[in-house]
């Protein structure tokens, strides 16, 4: 992985939090995007 920095906006973000059963949460394959992996390594 090179050492590449990506700025994300906060809005973006935002749109990526879902609210379910009173908790914010983020989906696995939304994260990994967000940190350059792809989701199967994400989740090792």
């Amino acid at each position: 992985m090179k050492n590449d920095i990506a700025v994300i906006d906060e809005k973006s973000i935002r749109n990526k939090i879902y609210i379910i059963r009173g908790k914010e949460v983020m989906i696995d394959s939304d994260l990994a995007e967000i940190y350059g992996y792809a989701t199967r390594d994400f989740n090792k």
